[in-house]
């Protein structure tokens, strides 16, 4: 009987020691290497980035995960948490809320996890390693100048729209514009339309954070067509006739652009426009090429992509990645790296996103 009994015993732990060692396995085959957490899925911008981050790691021995936010915070940070239970080594994320994302980082840091700012800066925090990212500066920069080339003579109407007030990089990208835009309104050549803010800070060439607030607050889009929408229906019903005929509007990206130039173009006041775009979404290349839209800013995803898992795969390797410049964001100053942008407008878009073979030329029409 004593025989059976440790026979019996020794089969338990074996068994023990099987279950145990399967369970170690399964964990180390889950683990992951690089976990990544964009946004949303409901803008092509970040579906594209998705796609290209799995194709940049294609043909290395590390792993990822990319998890979207859906445009929440608490989700973002439940991301954050569920890459960290797998192990992740460095964390790349775009955040929903630049500020709010802080405390999701801070537990990565916790964990001894590298974490890259992805296009968007984390700000109030010493949690973030790197940051990533296109030269937003650069890009309201290149927005306005397209706007100051196409004025003619004085007083033409100037239209301003911003980003979401979540979002640092609305900040820079309409600080950008502000410093091309403000001494064409000081001297004449644009008159606000818009904004009693704006209108009220056109003497001052460099603008605090919390002016720089008071005007996002009045023309913020929160990136969102259908508010960027109502609010042209609702600026353009409060014009009056000086402030119509030719004009010139700031909208920070492709989404808000297109929604802005539908409301402007059905406008029979409007004689023409020139509107301003980023991001070169599908939609606004097409809308480039019928003349609905003036211009985009083409942000390379490639190249950014390329950057952010150039900088990772070092990290991993236990080296120091390359940096080109740093950004204050509110805690400490982040070291980051810099990608080009490029203007395209009709002039350019077939070589600079057909030619480049970003996109393929069968997805338009009307394209030469």
């Amino acid at each position: 009987m004593l025989k059976k009994f440790k026979g019996f015993t020794f089969l338990l732990m074996l068994m023990t020691f099987a279950i145990v060692a399967a369970a170690c396995d399964a964990s180390g085959g889950s683990s992951v290497d690089v976990g990544i957490v964009l946004p949303t899925k409901d803008e092509p911008r970040w579906v594209q980035d998705e796609q290209r981050f799995k194709d940049a790691l294609a043909d290395s021995d590390y792993s990822t995960e990319i998890l979207f936010s859906q445009g929440s915070s608490a989700k973002e940070k439940e991301n954050v948490e569920a890459l960290l239970n797998k192990g992740i080594k460095v964390l790349i994320i775009t955040p929903h809320d630049g500020a709010a994302a802080a405390s999701a980082v801070e537990a990565a840091k916790k964990e001894g996890v590298t974490v890259i700012a992805y296009d968007r800066l984390i700000t109030d925090t010493d949690a973030v390693d790197y940051y990533v990212t296109f030269d937003s500066l650069a890009v309201g920069a290149a927005q306005a100048q397209y706007l100051v080339d196409n004025a003619k003579g004085s007083n033409a109407p100037l239209y301003l729209y911003a980003g979401a007030a979540s979002d640092n990089n609305a900040f820079l990208f309409f600080e950008g514009a502000w410093q091309v835009l403000q001494p064409k309104i000081a001297d004449g050549t644009f008159k606000i339309a818009n904004s009693s803010e704006a209108e009220a800070l056109k003497d001052s060439a460099d603008l605090s954070r919390d002016q720089l607030g008071k005007i996002i607050g009045q023309i913020t889009t929160n990136w969102d067509s259908n508010e960027a929408k109502n609010k042209a229906q609702t600026h353009l019903t409060a014009a009056s006739d000086d402030l119509k005929g030719d004009v010139l509007i700031l909208a920070p990206n492709d989404g808000t652009a297109r929604s802005i130039a539908d409301v402007f173009g059905s406008d029979s006041a409007i004689t023409s426009y020139f509107v301003t775009g980023q991001d070169a979404e599908k939609a606004s290349v097409q809308y480039i090429i019928d003349e609905k839209q003036s211009m985009t800013v083409f942000k390379d995803v490639r190249s950014l992509v390329k950057d952010a898992m150039g900088m990772a795969v070092e990290i991993l390797d236990g080296k120091t990645p390359e940096t080109t410049g740093s950004y204050d964001n509110g805690a400490v100053e982040v070291k980051a790296k810099q990608t080009n942008v490029i203007v395209v407008d009709k002039d350019n878009v077939k070589s600079e996103l057909i030619d480049s073979e970003y996109y393929e030329a069968s997805e338009f029409t009307g394209i030469e």
